[in-house]
């Protein structure tokens, strides 16, 4: 883990195209803000964690038999190329 000191008005980049600024600090919390492309997910680490664990869970949930998939293809309709 890399450990860096900002002061408030200060930045670290990542990569080329992520910048994260100290907003403020006080009473023991940091503000940051975040600059980052549209397609990158920025969560905060429990929100991530438990984005994981959702994800987790829906896949061990979610066998599905063929009869039940071939079932599921056969009455999903398919727009016509005009």
């Amino acid at each position: 883990m890399l450990l860096l000191t900002r002061k408030i008005d200060e930045s670290i980049v990542i990569g080329d195209d992520i910048i994260i600024k100290v907003v403020s600090a006080e009473d023991g919390k940091v503000k940051l803000g975040i600059s980052a492309p549209r397609d990158v997910s920025i969560h905060r680490f429990e929100v991530y964690l438990s984005i994981q664990e959702e994800n987790r869970q829906a896949a061990v949930n979610k066998e599905i038999s063929m009869k039940d998939l071939d079932s599921l293809i056969k009455t999903k309709k398919i727009p016509e190329k005009s």
